[in-house]
């Protein structure tokens, strides 16, 4: 039976304002700067730099513009003029003066990965075809000089998207050519490939031939660190071994990375936060917005506001929404600009105060147990907007550039009850394991026992948790010869 009721329900919406500051808090200063450029592209009613201000005094009591039959939008006109007052919005928030040094942040110069490897191209004799093929596989090789992708699907992806027919023996052939070039072990297809790459490119000696047939005939050995089968297999002594082993640890597991020795390109990290200390001991947090330009509403557009005011009739509805359309984002976009610089300091201030032992030492020893809700906690704001803010974000400190987020972490109690943070005890446990016998390492319940004995007792899944967030392999894979 249909039954009909009434219920009351209350919801909260984020309004699209607060979906743009939130978007904003989250991104890191060459984000945000680049997305203040693109605002500035879309809405021609922003603009960038230093407004003069006027007065105009027949815009003091501003009435409507439009009459009843045009059913348009109230506009306040006086929202988007200029008044004798400058207001807080067009007041630049980057605590600098004007003669600070270094207003923009230095890039290296030259060319792309891409470009590099396209570049050397021309020492091969490819005929049209294989010259797009060429350049389509090196467009499919990564940062780190690897290329993925199978050669099927490589030969489908031409086909499909570059009208080039092919089939995968004459795509494997120029990919042989592709490795020829520089970086040596550019263009392999997995680790092993390119390790053999880079050793065919040195000079011939025993160690490196011995190294070559470890990597062909024993690869899964050598990466478990079976040495003693390794030896056994190919009839080596320990002493061989130990000399074919250095040829290959030699080697750069992502020679991608190479380029940027050779003067390829180089996006630097900027930092978002400057933290500086003073002559008298104090913490000081400046927000990094020296290359964001200040912005305005755009003077054109309030004229024609002014216009529609001063002649009510013959306006053009369509052409009033869109000015007011773009008046509203523009003015949104300002306000949501203001509003990220205020939260941004307002939770580094928050964690400079917090963690002030280690800012005025730079020891990470005096870093103490913090997590984002102590953060929020503190400044009464959301754990997502703190979460927000600490997320890819920098801080330039006496000490170096440093991930903000490595300052949050989770406390362990030691064995006289105080709150430890884990940011210790991993350097700890780093310390312990960078002195260990590399012959004979230690397992991870031999790592739990000696933590404990310095103070930190934690568990052997614990150990093997913080261990694999430092990036350090099971004791198997650390043992040398």
């Amino acid at each position: 039976m249909l039954k009909q009721s009434l219920q009351q329900k209350l919801q909260q919406k984020l309004t699209p304002q607060q979906i743009q500051l939130m978007k904003l808090i989250q991104l890191p200063t060459m984000a945000f700067e680049q997305k203040v450029k693109q605002e500035l592209e879309e809405n021609p009613a922003l603009e960038e730099g230093k407004e003069e201000l006027t007065k105009d005094d027949d815009l003091d009591n501003t009435d409507d513009i439009y009459d009843e039959q045009t059913e348009l939008p109230e506009i306040n006109i006086d929202e988007y003029l200029p008044q004798d007052d400058v207001p807080e919005w067009k007041l630049k928030q980057n605590n600098y003066s004007s003669d600070d040094e270094e207003k923009k942040v230095p890039y290296a110069q030259g060319e792309s990965f891409t470009e590099y490897l396209k570049s050397q191209l021309a020492s091969f004799n490819f005929n049209e075809k294989q010259r797009k093929i060429a350049e389509f596989l090196i467009g499919s090789i990564n940062d780190n000089g690897y290329l993925r992708s199978d050669l099927s699907e490589l030969v489908d992806d031409l086909a499909f998207g570059q009208n080039i027919f092919t089939d995968e023996k004459e795509v494997e052939e120029i990919l042989h050519k592709i490795q020829e070039l520089d970086p040596p072990g550019v263009g392999a297809r997995n680790l092993k490939e390119s390790l053999i790459l880079q050793l065919k490119r040195k000079n011939e000696t025993p160690a490196r031939e011995l190294a070559i047939e470890i990597l062909e005939k024993a690869y899964d050995y050598f990466i478990n660190k079976k040495y003693q089968r390794l030896q056994s297999k190919l009839g080596i002594t320990e002493e061989q071994l130990k000399e074919a082993i250095d040829e290959i640890v030699k080697l750069n597991p992502k020679p991608g990375n190479a380029f940027s020795s050779k003067g390829g390109y180089v996006e630097h990290v900027i930092p978002d936060f400057i933290i500086n200390i003073t002559d008298d001991e104090e913490v000081e947090v400046n927000l990094n917005t020296k290359n964001a330009p200040e912005l305005h509403i755009s003077p054109a557009y309030s004229e024609m506001l002014k216009a529609y005011k001063a002649n009510k009739k013959g306006v053009q509805k369509d052409a009033v929404i869109f000015i007011k359309q773009k008046l509203d984002s523009a003015k949104w976009f300002i306000d949501a600009v203001k509003q990220r610089h205020e939260t941004l300091l307002r939770t580094m201030k928050a964690i400079v105060d917090f963690q002030k032992d280690y800012f005025l030492t730079g020891d990470e020893r005096k870093i103490k147990p913090m997590i984002l809700k102590n953060i929020a906690d503190k400044i009464g704001m959301d754990i997502s907007t703190v979460s927000r803010v600490a997320s890819s974000k920098y801080m330039q400190t006496p000490y170096g550039v440093k991930l903000l987020k490595e300052l949050f972490s989770e406390s362990v109690k030691n064995e006289q009850g105080e709150d430890i943070s884990t940011i210790k005890i991993k350097n700890v446990l780093q310390q312990v394991i960078d002195e260990e016998n590399k012959r004979k390492p230690l397992t991870d319940e031999q790592l739990a026992k000696l933590l404990k004995e310095k103070g930190f007792p934690i568990a052997r899944r614990t150990v093997a948790k913080y261990r694999e967030q430092l990036g350090i392999p099971v004791a198997r894979l650390r043992k040398e010869i």
